[in-house]
């Protein structure tokens, strides 16, 4: 009983999205929406009447709260909201009926859990983890095989160490040599090269997600997004240097999430600027590269990135590469010297290959496809292995309880409509 998401539903995804049918319920929940970083206007009075005729004119959010209180037949109810329901919305319920048998009949029905009311913001906090590591479930590639989402971020210490070349050849890297589906999105808006790099034309995808972020979904990130090859997509631009970049950062959130459900992994060039301007990019960040020369200015830097990221996102892994780096006689300051002023060891040393720099440009190709065979590149493929397996490993660190969290429904991410067509 799949209900047609129809175009005026399409691209208007939020996060989350509650009907609730009181004050005090509607007073719980906000001051915990805000906490998640989610928009606290999404809280609306009504319940589940109002979420069905909402959701029929409007896209489905991410995450959903539905206020039974004023339902009659609640089983009737859920099963008129999973006509309007998109799938992959995880749905919560809530209510004043402490039954054992309707708690079972809603989670058989398809929803994820049932709260009792009056809700305490331990309670909200708690069942949202559940519903967030539903979403960020690994998925099943081609091949039947299950796969964490592998994200990285890719800064620069400091311009031109060559953070967006590292950036390419990651991502060409992981989706060739590593056969995982790859976005590689550069988030320098206006003088961007990851779309340069591979030979393409950048297109309009970004900017237009900038402009109106509200059409990001998956048809969006489908045709957006620009084919380097069977395996890699690019989303970058080459915006007007005279248009200011204006925007609350919503849409490279929602980019990012879109991006997660497509692709088994991500490779974000992120502009330094970027990271001040909006933190919360990094909050589902796994991995980051910290691209260096060994330069005076660059430790400096490279010591101010570490402590942000100790600060602001501790659960993400640091890798130190250190790009062009020309023979000792030429170094400015030893990478001993550099290694003792950032309080940590180096990771990854690549030396500087001007001829292979130069073939890579003229042949319109990233450095790590440009050099196949060349020792230069080895560091690259060997940063590119250690990538993919944090990431894994990340995946199966936490795979226990988005298991445990899936174990709360019987249904999957992709399943609530179904399950209710072969329930009828």
């Amino acid at each position: 009983m799949n209900a047609p998401i129809t175009s005026l539903r399409a691209g208007q995804r939020v996060p989350f999205t509650a009907y609730v049918c009181d004050d005090a319920t509607a007073d719980a929940l906000r001051p915990v929406v805000a906490e998640m970083g989610w928009p606290v206007e999404k809280v609306h009075k009504g319940g589940l009447r109002n979420a069905v005729q909402s959701l029929s004119v409007s896209a489905s959010p991410q995450i959903l709260l539905v206020d039974l209180s004023e339902s009659i037949d609640p089983l009737g109810d859920i099963n008129a909201l999973a006509e309007v329901c998109e799938p992959g919305t995880v749905v919560i319920a809530t209510g004043q009926v402490n039954d054992v048998r309707l708690y079972r009949d809603l989670v058989i029905s398809g929803i994820q859990d049932y709260l009792l009311k009056p809700l305490s913001p331990d309670t909200l906090r708690d069942a949202f983890m559940v519903a967030h590591a539903m979403l960020h479930a690994p998925k099943i590639n081609d091949a039947g095989v299950e796969r964490a989402h592998c994200a990285t971020a890719v800064i620069g210490a400091r311009g031109g160490v060559g953070a967006s070349s590292v950036a390419s050849s990651v991502a060409w890297l992981l989706s060739e040599r590593n056969k995982r589906s790859t976005a590689l999105l550069d988030l320098d808006v206006h003088f961007g090269t990851a779309a340069l790099t591979l030979d393409l034309e950048p297109g309009r995808g970004l900017t237009d997600a900038i402009e109106n972020p509200s059409r990001i979904d998956g048809l969006f990130i489908e045709r957006a997004m620009v084919k380097s090859s069977a395996t890699l997509s690019v989303l970058s631009a080459e915006a007007p240097i005279n248009a200011p970049l204006i925007t609350d950062g919503s849409a490279f959130f929602q980019l990012q999430e879109e991006m997660r459900a497509a692709f088994e992994c991500t490779v974000i060039d992120l502009p330094r600027n970027m990271l001040v301007q909006y933190p919360q990019l990094i909050a589902d960040i796994q991995l980051a590269v910290i691209v260096t020369d060994l330069t005076l200015v660059a430790a400096r830097d490279t010591i101010r990135l570490l402590s942000w990221f100790k600060t602001n996102a501790p659960q993400t892994q640091i890798h130190i590469v250190a790009n062009r780096v020309p023979p000792s006689a030429l170094l400015e300051i030893s990478r001993k010297d550099f290694e003792n002023s950032i309080e940590r060891r180096i990771d990854y040393i690549l030396p500087f290959d001007p001829k292979l720099a130069m073939e890579a440009a003229k042949l319109g190709k990233p450095l790590a496809e440009a050099g196949k065979g060349s020792k230069t590149i080895v560091p690259l493929a060997e940063l590119a292995d250690a990538l993919m397996a944090c990431g894994d490993a990340a995946g199966s660190a936490s795979e226990g309880a988005k298991k445990a969290a899936r174990g709360r429904s019987l249904i999957g991410k992709f399943a609530f409509k179904t399950m209710l067509s072969k329930k009828k």
